[in-house]
């Protein structure tokens, strides 16, 4: 595999077909975001129940979501479209979150998000061409996150291990993540080498989290039986009577599953658009995948999107069935689906359907979930670990571009942006902050060369 990109395979010339299924897509997603029936930020989500029962404002939920999301949109979603030429959620969707609370009227939220979605396919394109013509090409330079990224991604589920179940169990998991890396390097040089690590890592950490489940639940009998045994049958009536009492969170949970499902054709239709986009493979669901699907390894990058998703299932189920809003991605299982499909008629068939059954079946995934508590911890744990590694990443590869960009002078622009952003309290939040400084350092260095106090770095 190749380590950057061409500088060729960052285009973002999309076909008329594309264009209007992005355009399409970012006016119904702002539709649904302002019908308070999914956004894509998992921190807005909390929000939306206060918002959906009248207890706060739409401009207050505006502020929330804009002040949660913009760090995302312009210091990871915009370098990272710019760099690989594949459009990413925090791009395309977070924007319609924004724009389609906003919107005082059902009728023009379609009408912001479609605007949105026709900068995103005519403006990038434009901004590309220009930042690649300048004397320091920052874009090109960020391709040099690719590597660091693709591999240190990687290690989360090693990570999100250790987290949990100690680090024994951690060591023992990355020895063999590093062997089947070297492995796969070695026999299968043509896919990517952290594919079947992954595969095993999440697979073992699921594993260790339903076996600590059914060890635990085994031992619940036991101590049931014991207590029935030993004549506590009073105790056990007072249980069952506070069993029956009603329970105001599995109220709110079935009163949020049934609002979703009765707008059960709007989701089917969003389904559909979300996995036409995705094979249209011009979309990435996430910074490796993106990197994946911008070298064509679009079954990696189905891997890679499915592994992921294990660490958002529990999250959003629960976080929809509290609120009454569900994710404008679902369970994000459609992200991987659509890079397979053969066609976009059958990617819209099969995303509606794969949209159908997630929001007819949260409730008993709520229920599941409820039942398997270390389960819930390993998604904890698998975003967390995803985090870390994302970060560490990111950070090095964003130095790395800067490297490339200015040499010493780079990596201090860059370097010195990123501290001073966590010295004054992450104005822009982590994940973003080194993408962020990488354009900022660029654009500077591109001054220092016009005023002819700077050289750029040829090759």
């Amino acid at each position: 595999m190749n380590s950057v990109l061409a500088a060729s395979s960052t285009d973002l010339d999309l076909s008329l077909a594309q264009q209007l299924t992005v355009i399409a897509l970012c006016a119904l997603t702002a539709f649904i975001s302002h019908m308070a029936l999914a956004v894509f930020n998992d921190g807005v989500r909390p929000f939306m129940l206060d918002f959906i029962q009248g207890r706060t404002t739409r401009n207050a939920t505006t502020a929330v979501a804009f002040g949660l999301s913009a760090g995302f949109i312009f210091g990871l979603g915009a370098p990272m479209a710019l760099s690989t030429g594949v459009l990413n959620p925090w791009l395309v969707f977070l924007p319609t979150d924004i724009l389609g609370i906003l919107s005082p009227k059902k009728w023009i939220a379609p009408l912001l998000g479609g605007a949105w979605g026709a900068v995103v396919v005519f403006g990038l394109n434009g901004a590309n061409s220009l930042a690649h013509d300048l004397p320091v090409d920052f874009l090109t330079a960020l391709q040099q996150m690719s590597t660091p990224i693709l591999f240190l991604f990687t290690l989360f589920p090693v990570l999100a291990i250790t987290k949990q179940f100690g680090r024994l169990r951690g060591a023992i998991a990355a020895v063999v993540e590093l062997a089947l890396v070297v492995m796969t390097m070695k026999v299968w040089p043509d896919i990517f080498p952290g594919s079947i690590a992954m595969a095993v890592g999440v697979l073992t950490l699921i594993g260790f989290a339903v076996n600590k489940d059914m060890t635990q639940r085994k031992l619940d009998r036991a101590e049931a039986a014991k207590a029935a045994a030993a004549g506590d049958f009073a105790q056990e009536g007072k249980d069952g009577a506070a069993d029956t009492a009603e329970d105001p969170m599995a109220s709110l949970f079935s009163a949020s599953a049934l609002r979703l499902r009765r707008h059960l054709p709007l989701f089917m239709l969003l389904g559909a658009g979300v996995c036409v986009l995705a094979q249209s493979h011009v979309f990435g669901g996430g910074e490796a995948t993106s990197f994946l699907i911008a070298k064509g390894d679009y079954a990696e990058a189905a891997q890679v999107d499915f592994y992921r998703a294990f660490g958002f299932v529990p999250l959003i189920a629960t976080t929809a069935l509290a609120s009454g809003a569900y994710g404008i991605a679902g369970f994000t299982f459609v992200y991987p689906i659509g890079y397979l499909m053969p066609n976009p008629f059958v990617a819209a068939i099969v995303g509606a359907a794969v949209f159908a059954i997630e929001v007819l079946a949260l409730s008993a995934i709520g229920k599941v979930l409820g039942k398997l508590p270390s389960v819930r911890d390993s998604s904890e744990h698998l975003r967390s670990a995803i985090g870390d590694a994302l970060g560490l990443a990111i950070l090095f590869g964003s130095l790395m571009a800067a490297n490339v960009m200015g040499g010493g002078l780079g990596i201090l622009i860059v370097g010195g942006l990123y501290l001073l952003n966590e010295s004054m309290g992450r104005p822009v939040v982590r994940m973003a902050a080194a993408p962020a400084a990488v354009i900022v350092g660029g654009v500077l260095l591109n001054v220092l060369y016009w005023l002819d106090l700077f050289t750029p770095i040829k090759g």
